[in-house]
């Protein structure tokens, strides 16, 4: 008894030398080391008294042998410290010690006044007669208001899908107020509900699929076999290996993709960052000719403005023009004329995982056999893909059945880890649209465009232009709201430029496409080094782009059939 009222005597000495001030309180109830572990002990002390002898001699060996320890960063006692405190340890302090360091009252004050300020202008005016006297008027300022705040997101520290579902919301809102009864207004909401929906949905079904592809590493497949050193070999191969992969995939994945290779084969130089633009280039040349290969193109698609077949005949060559002139531009430059591209080891790369060669062949024949479902059943291309998906997700299923160190690579992580904000940005930006349509603003628009620019190719070349500083999604969408299929009908020369000018004139600058800016952030690209070094060329490349379509349409030249014939069930699709 006399050793154990000498252990519960010295309990808190030890606490407070060997834990970080931050665990302190949350461990004071913890047993301490005794001061003295040579206090006299019975003549025969029992199993249980050794037990502790042994177990505290250990105990001081190991804190003499240390010493004392300095307290970590809050951030590591949260991360690192597993063994010495439970899961929520100094949650508290680190919570309130990274507010005090990124409290700024001024801007966020700012930021409160802004979202208050607004909220109660629109509440006011929704209450107010004006609105429906100017229906137009007051549409077109909020979504000015609402397309200001997705432009400047990085400066107002707004995501711009949330911007762009209050703008929708709004826009609905005022729309239905306008309208010359509710019930009209609900009705033109499900009809622009049900387009967007398809898209929406084409969208999960695609991006879920090449997650998975990608998680077992079944694009290694394909980069794998990029052998070549030689700098301008290589520039080509990078720029059309990009090409046919973004025509399938869409042009971020084949972006991503792309420059974790180039990662692996370069190092950090000049010649690696236009080896990169190159990639931004080609991806969205090659999303331009395919209806899956853009986000834009499958919207035409979609809805009707273009077909298979068609776009891929009439697409193919300009696309291929818009990558090939400004790869032999930048194959003149110093950096890759200067470039001594040795073997160098590339980095050690992951695995494919197991049956990654089999996810790769049942997810890429997943994308392409869209458009041939659509052909055979004539069902909407979003019911072509929710099917490739149901088909990859039992096959997953199936071959990581009991395989719990696996479950990322499976369908449920693979959602988790898919774009779901950029699809909320999307369903939020066309159903904005859908009211702009729905109010008759867009043909308004498209009346004064027609009178003052007679020209279609030089609407269509300014799209591509402004796709270059505005995202091209609102753009297109908006084009589809002003001219329908009587203005211009299906696979029309206005739509198949409308498709080019879109995916390609997002190249000029390096914020004028998800390419883009997914290859500013992964390699630290500076904007004006991109305009300096890359938009001449991406110009250059576009503008032969356009020129080559027109002068293949007054020659009436194309794809050849007997290519594209080799396709099956494309003709109708």
């Amino acid at each position: 008894m006399a050793f154990s009222s000498q252990l519960l005597s010295s309990q808190t000495s030890f606490i407070s030398k060997t834990l970080p001030s931050p665990l302190r309180h949350r461990h004071s109830v913890l047993p301490s080391l005794p001061s003295t572990l040579h206090a006299p002990l019975t003549k025969n002390p029992s199993l249980k008294q050794w037990r502790r002898i042994s177990f505290l001699t250990r105990a001081e060996e190991k804190s003499k042998r240390s010493s004392e320890p300095t307290e970590p960063p809050d951030y590591e006692l949260l991360e690192g410290s597993g063994n010495n405190c439970d899961p929520l340890c100094s949650v508290d302090d680190v919570s309130s010690q990274y507010f005090e360091v990124n409290y700024q009252p001024k801007t966020d004050l700012l930021k409160a006044l802004t979202i208050f300020g607004v909220a109660f202008a629109g509440a006011a005016a929704i209450n107010h007669s004006w609105v429906a006297a100017n229906q137009d008027v007051a549409m077109v300022v909020v979504f000015a208001l609402g397309y200001a705040g997705i432009i400047f997101e990085e400066s107002l520290a707004f995501n711009k899908s949330g911007v762009a579902l209050v703008m929708a919301v709004c826009l609905w809102v005022i729309r239905s107020i306008g309208a010359p009864s509710t019930e009209i207004a609900v009705n033109e909401l499900a009809r622009a509900n049900s387009e967007v929906s398809e898209i929406v949905f084409f969208l999960l079904g695609a991006m879920t699929i090449v997650e998975i592809v990608d998680a077992h590493q079944g694009f290694k497949l394909v980069t794998d076999n990029i052998t070549t050193r030689n700098p301008k070999t290589l520039l080509w191969v990078i720029g059309f290996v990009t090409f046919f992969m973004s025509s399938v995939l869409d042009n971020l994945t084949s972006t991503i993709v792309m420059v974790s290779l180039l990662r692996k084969l370069v190092p950090q130089s000049e010649y690696r960052k236009l080896l990169g633009a190159v990639v931004v280039i080609a991806a969205n040349a090659g999303g331009a000719w395919t209806p899956i290969g853009d986000v834009t193109t499958t919207m035409l698609w979609i809805h009707g403005q273009i077909s298979t077949l068609n776009i891929m005949k009439g697409l193919f060559v300009p696309s291929v023009v818009s990558l090939a002139v400004p790869l032999a531009l930048l194959s003149l430059t110093s950096e890759v004329n200067g470039s001594n591209q040795k073997d160098s080891s590339l980095l050690a790369s992951e695995q494919m995982a197991p049956r990654g060669q089999l996810v790769f062949a049942v997810g890429l024949g997943a994308l392409v056999f869209v458009p041939i479902f659509k052909s055979i059943t004539g069902l909407p291309p979003y019911i072509g893909m929710l099917l490739g998906l149901g088909v990859l997700w039992i096959l997953t299923d199936a071959i990581h059945y009991g395989e719990t160190e696996r479950q990322k690579l499976k369908v449920p992580q693979a959602l988790s880890r898919i774009d779901t904000q950029g699809v909320l940005f999307f369903l939020g930006i066309l159903l904005s649209v859908g009211s702009l349509e729905a109010a008759g603003i867009l043909r308004q628009l498209a009346n004064y465009l027609d009178h003052h620019i007679p020209s279609t190719e030089l609407i269509a070349s300014a799209i591509g232009i402004a796709s270059a500083i505005i995202d091209n999604v609102p753009l297109v969408a908006a084009t589809m709201g002003m001219y329908d299929l009587t203005s211009f009908p299906q696979d029309s020369e206005f739509w198949q430029l409308v498709a080019f000018c879109a995916g390609t004139g997002g190249s000029m600058l390096i914020i004028g496409s998800a390419a883009g800016v997914a290859f500013m952030g992964m390699e630290k690209i500076d904007f004006f080094w991109y305009f300096k070094k890359v938009s001449g060329f991406a110009f250059a490349g576009y503008a032969a782009g356009i020129i080559t379509y027109l002068a293949a349409q007054n020659l009436h030249l194309s794809l050849p059939d007997s290519v594209v014939a080799q396709i099956p069930f494309l003709s109708g699709s």
